[in-house]
């Protein structure tokens, strides 16, 4: 039988949508002001304690008042809202 369906390994950028420093994103678990984006594999594994982990986003809970910023490495996923968009890497030069 022939596969109707064929899943493609996602890359990192699409595990970590739009998720860039200075973006609100809401999900089940609260909503999230994105600090930091950690592309670098052995600091993102360092900080998830998880060998495996490629990038970590470090956010921040602005729900709570007491929030504080924490390491987070779950995908992108369609029950995860971006309410304001984030900084991008970079700007160009005039």
């Amino acid at each position: 039988m022939i596969p109707t369906l064929i899943t493609l390994p996602r890359t990192a950028a699409d595990e970590i949508g739009p998720r860039r420093p200075g973006a609100i994103y809401q999900n089940a678990d609260g909503r999230f002001e994105v600090l930091a984006l950690i592309t670098d594999s052995r600091e993102a594994a360092q900080l998830l304690r998880r060998d495996s982990a490629r990038w970590a986003v470090i956010v921040r809970d602005t729900l709570r008042p007491d929030g504080q910023p924490f390491a987070v490495g779950s995908v992108w996923t369609t029950s995860d809202y971006l309410l304001r968009e984030g900084r991008p890497a970079y700007t160009q030069a005039a």
